[in-house]
């Protein structure tokens, strides 16, 4: 069994075609899928989508691209938007990206600190978006950690090794997406070698970051078994024992699912 931590279902071309799309999925052992948040706007379709498919589950949260569009977004309508359905079982995506900086730096760090303190609140997983902004994320998260436990998923991960190690340290989960199978990404592959197993997850980020070998084609939730095989491969585990570690790592992070 395989779960793929993070993807968007609710963005092209997959919305458009979801049952498909989710019976590919599943056919190939992607039991469980959790589509992400990125904007208050679309949480509606999210809700739709986890009511109408039992292995689909969700989140709430602003993108940092989208935190000067959500100034408004606190603490409090965050909770209440996550309340609104058992199967939403995470906070995010929310993060800094100082990368593109669509939003300003100060209200990106407003809208992360936010999402944290909700999440630490109803004790949920914050899912975290990190571009660029390595020292940043880092004090925020350990400052936060200091004060209160928060459930941090760190997703598709790109960074330092260095930066991975220090995530660990305050007791982060780190996800790899289909950029690790990238030719170009030996230094983030071996960084993966060094994180241990039972603090990785998997993801796809589809409909972006298609794996190798079908990189530069829209992504879907089933293209995930070319991450998992890379990774596995990488740290020489078999397939299935991977596959079954990363998916105990995902219950150990958000708890075990029941299809409702």
């Amino acid at each position: 069994m395989i779960i793929d931590s993070h993807c968007h279902l609710t963005y092209e071309p997959m919305s458009s075609s979801l049952d498909e799309t989710i019976k590919r999925a599943n056919n190939d052992g992607v039991k469980y899928l959790l589509t992400i948040s990125t904007e208050d706007k679309g949480f509606k379709n999210i809700l739709n989508i986890v009511e109408n498919y039992s292995s689909v589950y969700g989140t709430y949260g602003i993108h940092p691209h989208e935190a000067k569009k959500h100034k408004e977004i606190k603490l409090k309508h965050i909770i209440e938007k996550v309340k609104q359905s058992k199967k939403i079982i995470g906070i995010g995506e929310s993060g800094l990206d100082f990368y593109y900086n669509h939003s300003e730096k100060k209200d990106q760090i407003f809208s992360f600190i936010e999402h944290i303190k909700a999440a630490q609140k109803i004790n949920l997983p914050l899912i975290v978006h990190t571009r660029s902004a390595e020292e940043e994320t880092l004090k925020i998260l350990k400052e936060s950690t200091q004060k209160k436990d928060l459930k941090i998923l760190i997703h598709c991960f790109t960074g330092t090794r260095d930066f991975a190690f220090k995530l660990l340290d305050i007791g982060a989960y780190i996800s790899a997406s289909g950029v690790v199978t990238f030719k170009k990404s030996k230094e983030l592959a071996n960084t993966f070698k060094s994180i241990p197993a039972d603090k990785i997850l998997v993801e796809t980020d589809a409909p972006y970051l298609s794996p190798e070998p079908l990189r530069g084609k829209p992504n879907e939730p089933s293209h995930i078994i070319h991450t998992v095989k890379f990774l596995s491969n990488l740290k020489n585990i078999s397939y299935e024992k991977f596959s079954e570690t990363t998916t105990q790592n995902f219950f150990n992070l958000f708890g075990k699912l029941n299809e409702k």
